[in-house]
């Protein structure tokens, strides 16, 4: 944005000046428009200025100080020239209005991005958005400036137009301050700005407590290695997608730090003293091993462990470099399992399956738009008390690109994990291709009766070929499935996994799951021998049943579960056939969760509500703590949670 500069360019007491930016405007040049964001210190605005939208950061002057703070901060940024730095395009540095001009960027800042719209970035933009971060505070270093408050919400972010890469720009330098003038900085005149952060109440928090070094909370001289401590937390936080600290675990429980009652005295001596830092981003975030061991050095408790921005960047690009070239050298693989091991014809059949199909789910007939809920999902999967993990699941919002229609599902395998690990990948691909043609209820019984078949008829396959020892190869799985489409959400259920649907506050099971009270414990009622409506479906199909050890089992397998995917030697009587529930949601409607009996064992859906209620409002944070409280309880299984939340979950909900 080019302006015209009117001579003298300086502030009204002279300490700044600019050739480039103008530090006078006429009040007819610009128009302050609604509040965009409110802090302790300052209020920006969204506005126009010449004819042109920008961000207008206006500071909040009671003092003397802060008018000195004000100059301070010009002055520093009409030195700065830096993609990666926001953008200042003008100043109002003469009273009675003392303003900040940015370049306005439309994505908003980082922590909005992650935790509000619920943006979850490939593993490539996540390192594309680090390593730019670094150069940022690579160039701030090597000018002898420490920004000193580095956070998520301190980072503005645009689309580059050229490759559509989110560009990350460093913003708000109230609190930066040259190198050599460090020693004379201390926390008593650090003033924190801002909302509070990282899941604490906010009586109990305030500022940007959670990205602060160390030294700093010890009140120690600062260095520009309290920044790199601070980016540490902050990519940690861009590769979790959790604020820092909000799934602590302590004595092996997963509360969060608002339910442990952390004040901000307790959270400065546990990361000072006892060396306490967020949970560490892992291979399910999709982190190297060599990333996450840069975050550690990031963070050392010793400022002279830590790297430099020169270290940081040396170790990133080559980071960056081998996913770029994984990726474009990449095929697409099937699912890990028995599905890498399909017949031609059967790989054939199910790679078709992605291609785009035309789909009439959408009803157009009635004339009014229909309620559609906003969507955000989030999951969590323990191989628990068990040896091995049989349990799989997927989460596919908007599927086929239809921004409506989503699908979720969970498979708990018995006999193995076979059955599992092939329906995962085979279930959505049937229903894709019945899409055009019926239903969803209908297109979800017939993806379940096709997967049956399908691994069924691999089995055969693969007991044919030679050198096959296992005959005897019975795997088997119990499939919970939820479409939603529009506003209607279908739920299919073969097994014992259960959904239950929050509205207003009350469960409702969209999945049989009576039980009753047998020689003082739980009798699980689901598809299984222990239902009589089941028991008798299974005698009528020509299945046996009888009462084996401690319950109504099916067969010589003696198998509990009465529908499944699989189980070729108790068929036609264990069915894959589900039962359906249609549901019309609405604005009463919370959430959604889906769960393998691995948590439906030990936990009732009352208290699944009461757990949630009381955990931050993330989905991936509410299905971890789910299953780690289904752990505790005592849960023998393996545990698989999946959460989806139907509508935005306001900040105070998400006590962020």
């Amino acid at each position: 944005m080019v302006m015209e500069i009117v001579e003298p360019n300086t502030c009204v007491r002279g300490c700044c000046k600019s050739k480039t930016i103008p530090l006078h405007l006429l009040p007819s040049t610009y128009t302050l428009l609604s509040p965009i964001a409110k802090g302790s210190e300052s209020v920006v605005y969204e506005a126009i200025l010449n004819g042109k939208k920008v961000a207008v950061k206006k500071p909040i002057l009671a003092t003397s100080d802060d008018l000195d703070r004000f100059h301070k901060e010009l002055q520093l940024l009409c030195k700065l020239d830096d993609l990666g730095i926001a953008t200042l395009v003008a100043a109002h540095a003469k009273p009675p209005n003392y303003m900040f001009f940015f370049q306005f960027y439309e994505s908003g800042d980082l922590a909005g991005k992650l935790h509000v719209q619920e943006w979850i970035p490939s593993l490539k933009e996540m390192l594309h958005i680090s390593l730019k971060l670094a150069k940022s505070l690579q160039y701030l270093h090597n000018l002898g400036i420490v920004h000193r408050d580095v956070k998520p919400a301190n980072v503005l972010a645009s689309f580059l137009q050229l490759d559509r890469n989110l560009c990350p720009h460093l913003s708000d330098f109230g609190l930066a301050v040259y190198t050599k003038d460090l020693k004379h900085v201390s926390v008593e005149n650090w003033r924190s700005s801002g909302k509070p952060t990282g899941g604490f109440h906010k009586k109990n928090m305030v500022g940007t407590l959670i990205y602060m070094a160390p030294e700093i909370l010890r009140k120690d001289i600062q260095s520009e290695k309290s920044d790199v401590y601070s980016f540490g937390i902050t990519i940690n936080e861009l590769f979790t997608g959790v604020v820092p600290y909000t799934d602590l675990r302590a004595e092996a429980r997963a509360h969060t730090v608002l339910e442990m009652n952390y004040s901000e005295q307790q959270l400065t001596a546990a990361v000072v003293s006892q060396g306490l830092r967020p949970v560490l981003a892992g291979s399910e975030s999709g982190a190297p091993d060599s990333l996450a061991k840069l975050i550690q050095r990031c963070w050392d408790a010793d400022p002279f462990n830590r790297p430099s921005f020169d270290d940081i960047i040396a170790e990133l690009d080559p980071i960056m470099k081998h996913v770029c070239e994984e990726q474009e050298g990449k095929v697409l693989q099937e699912p890990s399992g028995l599905l890498t091991d399909l017949s031609s014809d059967v790989i054939s059949n199910l790679q078709s399956y992605q291609e785009a199909v035309n789909w009439i789910w959408h009803d157009s007939s009635n004339g009014a738009a229909p309620y559609n809920p906003t969507l955000s999902s989030g999951s969590f999967a323990t191989c628990g008390r068990r040896e091995s993990m049989e349990d799989t699941h997927f989460l596919m919002p908007s599927m086929c690109r239809q921004k409506d229609v989503h699908l979720f599902g969970i498979f708990d395998g018995h006999r193995g994990a076979a059955a599992a690990e092939f329906s995962v990948g085979a279930l959505p691909r049937f229903l894709q291709t019945l899409g055009s043609t019926l239903s969803p209820s209908d297109a979800l019984t017939e993806a379940f009766m096709k997967t049956d078949i399908a691994f069924r008829d691999e089995l055969i396959v693969q007991r044919n070929v030679k050198g096959t020892t296992k005959k005897n190869w019975h795997p088997g799985c119990c499939a919970n499935a939820a479409l939603i489409v529009e506003n209607k959400l279908f739920v299919a259920n073969a097994g014992d996994c259960r959904t239950i649907l929050c509205r207003g506050g009350t469960a409702f099971p969209l999945t049989k799951d009576v039980t009753v009270l047998m020689c003082r414990r739980i009798s699980k009622q689901d598809h299984t021998a222990s239902c009589v409506e089941e028991r008798e479906r299974v005698i009528r199909a020509g299945g046996q049943v009888k009462w084996q050890v401690d319950n109504w089992r099916v067969g010589t397998a003696a198998l509990q579960v009465t529908r499944s995917i699989g189980d070729d030697d108790l068929k036609p009587a264990v069915t894959a056939e589900p039962e359906i529930t249609e549901t019309t949601l609405t604005s009463e409607d919370e959430y959604l969760v889906m769960a393998s009996d691995g948590l439906w064992d030990v936990v009732s859906r009352e208290d699944v509500i009461s757990i949630i209620r009381d955990t931050v409002k993330e989905p991936g944070m509410c299905s971890k703590r789910l299953a780690t409280e289904a752990a505790e309880r005592g849960s023998k299984d393996n545990i698989t949670v999946i959460v989806v939340f139907l509508r935005p979950v306001s900040t105070a909900e998400r006590i962020y």
